[in-house]
C-alpha cells in the first residue's frame, strides 16, 4: 500500500473540514465557529445544504 500522500491530506485535513470551514466563514466569520463546523465537517456542509434556499431541497 502506498503510505505517500500530498498537500491537504498529509495534514489531516479532509474535503468535507475543508467546505465546512469555508462555510462557516464565510456566514459567521468568527474561528471559534469555523474550528467547530470542521470537527462536524461533512454533517454541517449536509445540514447547510438543506436549510439555505436555493440548497439541496430548493
Amino acid at each position: 500500500m502506498n503510505s505517500h500522500g500530498t498537500g491537504a491530506a498529509k495534514a489531516g485535513i479532509g474535503l468535507g473540514s475543508a467546505i465546512a470551514v469555508a462555510i462557516s466563514w464565510s456566514l459567521h466569520k468568527s474561528i471559534l465557529w469555523a474550528i467547530v463546523h470542521g470537527v462536524l465537517s461533512w454533517f454541517y456542509v449536509i445540514y447547510y445544504a438543506f436549510t439555505r434556499s436555493g440548497g439541496l431541497s430548493g
